[in-house]
């Protein structure tokens, strides 16, 4: 399942902290962020439900998209 979120991931330092955080919560799934889009996009690729980790994180804000 991929799931896509509108982030406020848009400096290195909050990346930086962001991957920190996603590494620790989902180590199992694969995720990247687009910086380059003017969404801040994460997708994460996973086997199970994560937009509530994703959610509820109290390091950046996010949206899921649809």
């Amino acid at each position: 399942m991929i799931h896509v979120f509108k982030t406020s991931v848009d400096t290195k330092s909050k990346l930086e902290f962001a991957t920190a955080l996603l590494s620790e919560l989902l180590p199992h799934a694969k995720w990247n962020f687009d910086l380059e889009d003017c969404d801040n996009i994460l997708r994460i690729e996973s086997e199970t439900e994560v937009s509530e980790i994703v959610l509820q994180n109290n390091i950046f804000d996010c949206i899921e998209l649809e």
